[in-house]
């Protein structure tokens, strides 16, 4: 047995073919999760008995435990317990352009990332759609309000579990499944050159936003074990071949780390990395966390950083902060509870 919540709408069609049964009952069967949010099989009350008893079968559909919530102006955050007692992270911000929730995609991380409280505790497994799904789901039961932007960015690297990835953006970008739009999806890698080269060949319309925080192989390698094994420039030729196929604006995420990266210096460097690229950078205001010996950069030397890339006429924001109350930085509810 399995969660059907696994199940694309093209799954459930092919199954219920090879049961004998029209296509149009995995319509009827992803009306009842995705828009009348059954939790019973028995609340399907327009599909007769028999189809009943075989899904009962063949899966079940199941739920999380929201085991914390931590909640500050504009953003909460939520710790998620799983079915086997695994813990795992969202984070949702109410934006003025709608509600967004940015997802984690596995427990625990294996790439490393120097400052990320999420790689201090490595990878224990990959969520399955259904665990990715149901972050959404139980989060609007909760608020009783609609999510209408993902970002899978939260505990894990997202291409590291890419099957799942791709069946999650499949069910949750479907008319018939959580509506939300491909345009409203955005996916972080810190660079598996491979995986973005296999997602570009994808039919989705997704945003694709790439960890890069370092304009050199020499600060690279050091914050970031992934770069050792695609360097900088593997990494910017596969945005290249991404851009080319799919013409869709790439963002630089850029996390600012007091006198690591956040000289003048790196700030024409990461210029000139990025030039001629359709992209925009994203610098971001280091949440700093007790493990971790990283401090975040000064406001003025954050404003200075800005100011250079703004002059290069390179698309440039600074993150909007949220949580400075909470357990802001990724894996940090998590690593809390775990320390407990």
């Amino acid at each position: 047995m399995e969660s059907i919540y696994n199940k694309s709408l093209s799954d459930l069609e092919e199954y219920f073919v090879n049961m004998g049964e029209k296509k149009y009952k995995a319509t009827q069967v992803f009306e009842w999760l995705y828009a009348k949010r059954v939790t019973s099989f028995d609340e399907m009350t327009n599909i007769k008995n028999s189809i009943i008893a075989r899904l009962k079968q063949d899966f079940y559909i199941d739920t999380l435990l929201i085991k914390k919530i931590e909640e500050d102006a504009e953003v909460n955050k939520y710790l998620f317990e799983l079915n086997d007692k695994a813990l795992v992270e969202s984070v949702l911000m109410m934006h003025d352009y709608g509600k967004s929730l940015c997802i984690s995609s596995q427990v625990g991380c294996n790439m490393g990332c120097k400052f990320c409280e999420s790689g201090r505790l490595k990878k224990v497994r990959n969520l399955t759609a259904s665990e990715m799904i149901l972050q959404i789901m139980m989060i609007e039961k909760e608020i009783g309000a609609r999510i209408g932007h993902i970002v899978i960015m939260g505990i894990g690297e997202p291409f590291d579990n890419f099957d799942n990835i791709v069946k999650f953006i499949e069910i949750a970008n479907h008319a018939k499944g959580l509506q939300i739009g491909s345009r409203h999806i955005t996916i972080s890698t810190c660079g598996l050159v491979p995986k973005i080269l296999e997602f570009k060949d994808l039919p989705y319309q997704v945003n694709l936003a790439i960890s890069l925080h370092a304009p050199t192989n020499e600060i690279r390698n050091k914050i970031m074990p992934i770069n050792k094994v695609y360097p900088i420039e593997q990494l910017m030729d596969a945005v290249r071949q991404y851009l080319a196929k799919t013409n869709r604006r790439v963002t630089f995420e850029y996390i600012l780390l007091d006198g690591v990266n956040d000289s003048v210096e790196d700030a024409h460097k990461l210029c000139d990395l990025v030039e001629g690229i359709n992209c925009y950078i994203n610098l971001i205001p280091y949440n700093e966390t007790n493990h971790l010996e990283f401090k975040r950069s000064k406001k003025e030397i954050i404003l200075k950083f800005y100011d250079i890339i703004k002059r290069r006429n390179i698309n440039v924001t600074i993150r909007r902060e949220f949580g400075s109350k909470i357990s802001a930085a990724c894996g940090q509810l998590r690593s809390k509870k775990e320390d407990v």
